[in-house]
């Protein structure tokens, strides 16, 4: 792999630009309003999708981290506007309509029956779903759970929640909209834009787009990073290739440091100009583009996180819903928070001040802190907020 002679950028830029391109450098990175959440999401490439809500959910909180004036209306009325569209991403996501033909290889291998997750999935079982979907209209899973059948019906709710998701799966049907956090399916037809490019990409286009995504949202890349879920070793092949042509027609550098593998970023890399680190505290959410490829943000950040609320009471380190804590460039510990709708108060249940160096103030980063939490209380619409308690661990 030839790479650039001396081209290595320190560790302190590396997590600059890797701020930088998430749009987490600076206050309202993206602009203001719906216009700066559609950009959001076509830069970051997705947001991700989770049923919890112990805080905002995620969705909106990711966007809102880049965003100071988000509201969830914003996301709500672009999917309104066909303007996004949700589908699987690494996990079940939002992604930008501009890149629906990119979602194509997964819905087609779906649909050729290379997935094993839908076997049980019969061609009658799907037929009798789009036909009801035809002539009903937009329906959830619950619209096919009839109690007056017997069980083990057809139309028992758990068959018929399958079938909606591999016709989801393949592209048959769309997500036109949520009921909370229940989805409606409609057929493809009556939510797809009709100017949307539906021609499947061939495996050279998508790894130019995978590879594009991820310099675009991350600033430099990985090959572990870019195959992240992603399977088949001709697409993995096809990047290797596409990477090693890019750097021999000048586009790209690779390069290594201590911390971190071959690395594959633009030949302008180093010469663009990075804003300087904020004495700002951001929440991040557990599922934020920046932190949820964990190699690289233990590489990146020498933050080790896994979020915990998967994980038995009793074997938990730090608390249920830990929110990484984003200081001055740099992941400095975790805030246990809950969101108490009833009484409109947030709650930090713990908070673990962990990465500290002779350059950290603690007293700057209370007073920073303090801000934060009262701004994130808002968003959460609590009016009050509250720390019970604050551990600062020591150095290791």
């Amino acid at each position: 792999m030839p790479e650039r002679p001396g081209y290595y950028p320190s560790i302190q830029t590396l997590r600059r630009a890797a701020l930088h391109h998430q749009g987490l450098s600076k206050s309202a990175h993206f602009g203001a309003g719906m216009q700066a959440t559609l950009k959001a999401l076509e830069h970051l490439g997705y947001v991700q999708i989770d049923t919890l809500a112990v805080v905002e959910r995620a969705h909106h909180h990711t966007l809102w981290t880049r965003i100071p004036s988000y509201k969830p209306a914003h996301l709500e009325q672009l999917i309104k506007e066909r303007k996004v569209f949700e589908y699987w991403s690494h996990a079940a996501a939002f992604l930008p309509m501009r890149d629906y033909r990119f979602a194509l290889p997964r819905m087609n291998s779906v649909k050729r029956g290379e997935s094993n997750w839908f076997a049980s999935v019969t061609r009658k079982d799907e037929k009798q779903v789009l036909e009801r979907i035809r002539s009903d209209g937009p329906l959830m899973a619950r619209d096919f759970n009839s109690p007056k059948e017997q069980a083990g019906s057809w139309w028992n709710w758990k068959p018929a929640k399958k079938t909606l998701e591999k016709l989801f799966f393949q592209g048959d049907l769309m997500i036109s909209s949520r009921a909370g956090m229940q989805k409606v399916y409609d057929l493809r037809e009556r939510v797809l834009p009709d100017a949307v490019d539906t021609s499947e990409p061939s495996l050279r286009e998508f790894a130019d787009y995978l590879i594009n995504s991820a310099l675009r949202a991350h600033g430099f890349t990985t090959v572990k990073q870019i195959t992240h879920l992603r399977s088949g070793t001709p697409l993995r092949k096809m990047i290797q290739t596409l990477l090693q042509q890019r750097i021999e027609n000048g586009e790209l550098v690779a390069f290594t440091t201590e911390e971190l593998p071959t690395v594959y970023a633009r030949t302008d890399f180093l010469e663009q100009k990075l804003p300087k680190a904020r004495a700002v505290v951001q929440f991040l959410s557990p599922f934020d583009n920046a932190i949820i490829h964990r190699d690289r943000v233990k590489q990146l950040f020498d933050f080790d996180y896994t979020l915990e609320c998967y994980t038995a009471p009793l074997k938990r380190r730090y608390g249920y819903f830990c929110l990484p804590i984003l200081y001055a460039n740099a992941l400095v510990g975790r805030a246990d928070c809950k969101a108490n709708r009833a009484t409109r108060h947030l709650e930090v249940l713990r908070l673990y001040v962990e990465k500290s160096d002779r350059r950290f103030n603690l007293d700057a980063f209370n007073v920073a802190l303090e801000k934060a939490v009262q701004l994130f209380a808002g968003f959460n619409d609590c009016d009050s907020f509250s720390i019970s308690k604050s551990i600062v661990l020591p150095k290791v």
